[in-house]
């Protein structure tokens, strides 16, 4: 980011006021639409969803508790190419529309897939589980305390939900939803495969179409300075709330579930579904029919290489980012104030930069120090070092560092958030200096926030694409490399097979995360119809 500020302060302003007169207007707009729906989108999908997977039993819960977050393996550029292929004039529903009724194409209207409108959804059905996973962890950490005495005021499930449930587990759905803001701004795939002008289109195309790095830094500042802006407004916003949790015994989801029956169990059943059914089911039977005509085998050398350089990437990824994620957290807690918060905003920045805008921003100043350390060691020992740095694996795993610390960090400090601040106090006092307060009591505590954040980084490493395909090491391609490789040339059936792949591959870690949650916080069905009866009364 660094790099990007001083080529935007540095270069020529006639680009720059070129797009100012013409399409910066437009791409501000199109942003502020796009960012404004999957906000709205993804936080009521998803926080609709975890309030009634926590507290309710309906027909098919357990499965639809861990069902919802399967979305989440899926890359919204590959939905976009499944779903326009299905949607699109020539796909199977507007042709067999022509077919049963003898349309012509002007004799009906079908809502246009390539827009505003699809990118908006493509992006809420992939991203609403970022909202679902954090927000059903928090309900399920907070104590029952508040929500019986508000039902014991005499306000209903709905009043007692939106006034003490909603509020406490606001840091976390806010923090959902900032991610899903972040990934949208900085999303290129899908609005680029869509025709969407926005600033991450229009910063690579300044980048690489009109080869203006200037032009391409300063739509990227603008970038960050509008993620700047949402970060503090929704700090701002959340002020000191918190919700400390008082212990297991007391937690939400220690209560008894209230089953619900009839066209209630119907309704919420169909609420938890549709998501699953649009956001996985059907994208993975149509990506699973393209894959078996495209006749390719995943025994084939060249993908067993594409899966083991996407999991040694992702693995790494996720434990450095992590870890580094915890740490930053960690110490902005020892050492609140300003400073600390200004750290946490910086550091989850990179979330809304492009993926491209980062590996630029790295390549150029460590292409400096290769070049001036192979001089060195040429001049001085007569030895060629080469590429040390530009070519290696460790400068992209530190660019996905700085791609997705911000979804490690939202994970982690809302776990933190949840931890009383005398727990620490008492810590220090039996004789525990930070580090091990950290290890001995924290990490147990947060036991279930890493585990989400090295789901969220692991799965998002394996999606990432342009970052990738900008600084990997030669021959050293990824599924997601492999599949837009393919798509860009318009062959979606070969494309379909490593997009199933990053999938397969996202399922297991989201399964996992989901069934830890629910381990530790298990609801006990209500099995007596009496108490049932005297509750509602």
């Amino acid at each position: 980011m660094i790099a990007a500020a001083l080529a935007a302060l540095t270069g020529d302003l006639t680009t720059w006021g070129m797009l100012a007169d013409t399409v910066l207007p437009r791409y501000a707009g199109t942003t502020l639409i796009l960012t404004a729906s999957v906000a709205v989108g993804t936080a009521l999908i998803g926080t609709g969803a975890a309030w009634l997977v926590t507290l309710y039993r309906f027909p098919g819960v357990r499965v639809l508790e861990i069902a919802l977050a399967l979305p989440l393996a899926f890359p919204a550029y590959v939905l976009a190419y499944a779903y326009t292929d299905f949607l699109d004039y020539p796909g199977v529903v507007q042709t067999g529309l022509r077919d049963l009724f003898g349309w012509g194409r002007r004799d009906y209207w079908f809502p246009e897939v390539r827009s505003t409108g699809g990118a908006a959804a493509m992006l809420i059905i992939c991203l609403y589980p970022y909202v679902y996973l954090l927000a059903r962890a928090a309900f399920r950490q907070q104590s029952a305390s508040a929500y019986l005495a508000a039902r014991t005021l005499g306000q209903g499930p709905w009043q007692a939900f939106r006034r003490v449930s909603l509020p406490m587990a606001r840091p976390a759905i806010a923090g959902g939803v900032a991610l899903t803001v972040m990934e949208t701004i900085a999303d290129y795939g899908t609005v680029s495969y869509f025709g969407v002008q926005t600033f991450s289109t229009g910063i690579y195309q300044a980048w690489f179409s009109m080869g203006d790095r200037a032009a391409a830094a300063q739509l990227a500042l603008c970038l960050l300075a509008f993620a700047l802006l949402l970060a503090t407004i929704e700090r701002i916003e959340r002020g000191q709330a918190q919700a400390h949790m008082r212990g297991s015994a007391g937690r939400l989801a220690g209560l008894e579930a209230v089953t619900l029956t009839g066209w209630k169990g119907a309704v919420a059943a169909g609420f938890c579904a549709l998501p699953v059914v649009v956001g996985f089911v059907l994208p993975v039977i149509l990506l699973g029919e393209m894959a078996w005509d495209s006749g390719q085998s995943l025994m084939d050398r060249r993908y067993r290489a594409f899966m083991s350089n996407s999991l040694v990437l992702a693995s790494a990824a996720a434990v450095v980012t992590v870890g580094a994620a915890v740490l930053v957290a960690y110490g902005a807690r020892l050492a609140p104030g300003r400073w600390s918060k200004a750290m946490l905003l910086l550091a989850g920045l990179g979330y809304a930069v492009p993926g491209g805008v980062i590996a630029v921003g790295l390549l150029v100043p460590f292409a400096r120090v290769d070049n001036a350390l192979d001089a060195f060691m040429e001049a001085r020992f007569g030895i060629d070092t080469g590429l040390l740095f530009t070519g290696s694996i460790w400068l992209l795993v530190v660019a996905y560092m700085a791609r997705f610390m911000a979804a490690a960090l939202s994970a982690v400090d809302a776990g933190l958030g949840t931890v009383a601040p005398n727990v620490d106090a008492v810590a220090r006092t039996l004789g525990r200096n930070p580090l091990r307060v950290l290890g001995e009591v924290h990490l147990p505590i947060l036991r279930g926030a890493v585990l989400t954040a090295l789901l969220i980084v692991f799965v998002d490493v394996m999606k990432e694409l342009p970052a990738t395909l900008i600084m990997r090491p030669f021959n050293f391609d990824t599924l997601a490399v492999q599949a837009h490789r393919l798509a860009a040339d318009e062959r979606l059936n070969q494309a379909a097979l490593p997009s199933l792949v990053i999938v397969a591959f996202g399922l297991l870690p989201v399964i996992l995360v989901c069934r830890s949650i629910g381990r530790h916080a298990v609801i006990r069905p209500r099995m007596r119809p009496d108490a049932a009866q005297a509750r509602k009364a």
